[in-house]
C-alpha cells in the first residue's frame, strides 16, 4: 500500500468512525510482508545514513494516538533499526513547573531534532489542543489560536529544514479494553498501568472529535497527518516504516560531495 492511502488531505473533514481500525489492506499475517519490512528497514537506515552525513536538514516524527495506540511500539519496532547516534526519542507527558511557566511550545520547541538527525515526539504539542480541550481548559476559541500557533510553529520548523511527519495511531476501543486489562493481569506489564486511562477512556467520544479537529485543521500539503489502522500491531509497524521511508525519500537525500582534486593529492599521501 502507497503511504499515500494514509494521508490526510489538508481540510479535508476526517470521520475515524468511518476506518476501520482492523484494516490491514487485504494481507492476512505478518508473514505476507515480512520480506518487504525487511527491505524498508535497510533502506530506512541508508536514508538516515545520507542524512546525518549531508547535516543540513533533519526529520522529525510526531506520533499520537490513544492510550494503548502503541506509540512506544512504533518507535521500538518500525524505527527500531535507526542508530541511535543520530536518532532520539522524546515523550511528553503533564508539563513539569518549567515548562507550564513557559508558552505551551516551549518545551517542544527545544526538543525538535539539530541538523542531521531524526527524532521522534511521544506524544506531543499536540496534547495541548487535545486533552487540554477535552478538560475544557481550554475553549474552542483558545484552540483555534492554538491551531494557528502550532501551524505557524511547523512552518518555522520546515523553513528551517525539518520533515515533519505527523501519525496518528487508530485503534478501537475494543482493543484498548483488552490491552488495559491483559497489562492488569500481566505481570511484565502491570507497571505500565495507570488508572487515569480509565478515567481518560470514559472521554473516547470527545478525544475522537478532538483528534478530527487537530486533523482537519492541522494537516498541510508539506506535513500532513497520516491515519495508521493499529489493531493490528505487525501492520501498524509496518505501515509507518512505509510512511517513513517515503518521507526521506521525498528528500531526495544525497551524500556530501568531495573535492576529488583533494582526495587525490591526499590519497597520494598515504601511499
Amino acid at each position: 500500500m502507497p503511504n499515500n492511502d494514509f494521508r490526510c488531505e489538508p481540510g479535508k473533514k476526517v470521520h475515524l468512525s468511518e476506518l476501520d481500525p482492523n484494516d490491514t489492506n487485504a494481507h492476512h499475517e505478518r508473514d505476507d510482508i515480512e520480506p518487504n519490512m525487511a527491505r524498508l528497514r535497510e533502506r530506512l537506515e541508508a536514508l538516515q545514513n545520507m542524512l546525518y552525513a549531508e547535516k543540513k536538514r533533519s526529520v522529525l516524527f510526531v506520533i499520537q494516538g490513544m492510550d494503548c495506540s502503541g506509540k512506544d511500539g512504533v518507535v521500538k519496532h518500525a524505527l527500531g533499526s535507526l542508530h541511535p547516534q543520530g536518532f532520539q526519542a522524546t515523550s511528553f507527558r503533564t508539563p513539569t513547573e518549567e515548562e507550564a511557566s513557559h508558552d505551551f511550545l516551549w518545551r517542544a520547541h527545544k526538543a525538535t531534532p539539530a541538523k542531521g538527525m531524526i527524532g521522534a515526539f511521544i506524544r506531543s504539542y499536540y496534547e495541548d489542543v487535545l486533552i487540554t480541550r477535552v478538560h475544557r481548559s481550554i475553549d474552542d476559541s483558545e484552540a483555534k489560536q492554538r491551531f494557528k500557533h502550532i501551524k505557524h510553529f511547523e512552518k518555522l520548523l520546515e523553513s528551517s529544514g525539518v520533515k515533519i511527519v505527523k501519525i496518528f495511531l487508530h485503534i478501537s476501543p475494543d482493543f484498548q479494553l483488552a490491552k488495559l486489562r491483559n497489562r492488569l493481569k500481566d505481570p511484565t506489564k502491570r507497571w505500565k498501568f495507570d488508572k487515569n486511562d480509565l478515567v481518560e477512556r470514559e472521554s473516547w467520544d470527545e478525544y475522537q472529535a478532538a483528534y478530527q479537529d487537530v486533523i482537519k485543521q492541522c494537516s498541510s500539503e508539506s506535513a500532513p497527518w497520516y491515519i495508521v489502522p493499529a489493531n493490528h500491531r505487525w501492520y501498524r509497524d509496518w505501515a509507518v516504516l512505509q510512511i517513513a521511508v517515503s518521507a526521506l525519500e521525498s528528500m531526495e537525500l544525497t551524500y556530501p560531495e568531495s573535492d576529488k582534486e583533494f582526495d587525490d593529492k591526499l590519497l597520494a599521501t598515504l601511499q
